[in-house]
């Protein structure tokens, strides 16, 4: 029999699935420095960000046959090697993209009216200085009519897109890859109608954009530095629900404190999961705990997605 770590966890549905499907499938979670020695009484192991596969463990555990990231990321994976190894890698880029686009415009909604500020303050002010906090967030903004720019245009970057552009927002569109021209929105009752996206370069969608969306995988270096926020129109908002490191958050402090940045919303840090204090108590930040792809829906998919992966490559 099969036997599979779903190291930090899989939905009930695709657990179901596999076991349907003959497989051994547990869920314990194996702490990081454990799994050098435990990891070989298993055939596969399912991770999502926590558990990171590296050189050193692949080489640790010759039974190894395959690794399934729950997600699009795979920057915990070194996916090279083990493929060099014979190790099959997959994983599910499709399923969690909506969830990470509405978390883009929670963030985006939270921050156009001061809600992750006010939800600190009312609490502790509220009562004897009200008048002075309705002065305060009184000076909101719409994003219908106004231009976003998102920084990598691949599912999750659509996805992204077309939230926008149903809410009569302008998108600029970079990537290193093709972009399509425009996109198919799906309305209630069964409409779909077909809405332009703009191709930009990056320096454009810098100096253009009111809001800027992080959809690209960490590589080297920040995609986002004190060059980069320097090329920005003063008063542009950030969302960052891709990877750490994506953003120089030094440098968004510094751009924040400056006035160049109104707000920023981020779902990821640097230093998970410990992120750095200044970030964490910045009164123009609104956080989340690396939630993106943290709904129901999109764990249900990533589990039947993974399930099927699996089925079809031990089959």
């Amino acid at each position: 029999m099969i036997k599979i770590l779903a190291n930090d966890g899989i939905d009930p549905v695709g657990k179901e699935m596999l076991e349907k499907a003959g497989f051994q499938v547990d869920t314990t979670n194996i702490p990081q420095d454990q799994l050098k020695d435990r990891l070989n009484e298993y055939d596969a192991i399912t991770v999502r960000s926590a558990t990171k596969v590296r050189k050193e463990l692949i080489d640790a555990v010759p039974n190894l046959k395959l690794i399934g990231r729950g997600g699009v990321g795979l920057d915990n994976i070194d996916v090279d090697y083990a493929k060099s190894k014979g190790i099959a890698v997959v994983n599910t880029p499709a399923a969690s993209s909506l969830s990470v686009g509405e978390l883009v415009f929670a963030h985006l909604f939270n921050g156009i009216r001061f809600l992750y500020d006010s939800n600190r303050k009312m609490p502790v002010e509220g009562d004897t200085k009200f008048n002075e906090l309705k002065k305060a967030y009184a000076k909101g903004v719409e994003l219908s009519g106004k231009k976003i720019g998102i920084i990598g245009f691949g599912r999750i970057g659509r996805e992204t897109a077309k939230i926008a552009l149903g809410l009569g927002m302008e998108v600029l569109a970079y990537d290193l890859f093709d972009i399509p021209t425009e996109l198919e929105l799906n309305l209630a009752h069964g409409v779909k109608v077909k809405v332009p996206v703009t191709k930009a370069s990056l320096d454009e969608l810098l100096a253009q954009s009111d809001f800027i969306s992080l959809h690209v995988p960490f590589l080297d270096k920040p995609a986002i530095g004190k060059e980069e926020f320097a090329k920005m129109k003063k008063g542009v908002a950030l969302v960052n629900c891709a990877r750490g490191g994506v953003i120089d958050e030094l440098a968004l402090i510094e751009a924040l404190d400056s006035g160049k940045v109104a707000f920023a919303g981020l779902d990821v840090f640097d230093n998970e999961p410990t992120p750095r204090k200044e970030i964490l108590t910045h009164p123009k930040i609104s956080l989340t705990p690396h939630i993106g792809a943290a709904t129901n829906e999109a764990q249900e998919r990533i589990g039947v997605e993974l399930a099927n992966l699996i089925i079809s490559h031990f089959s």
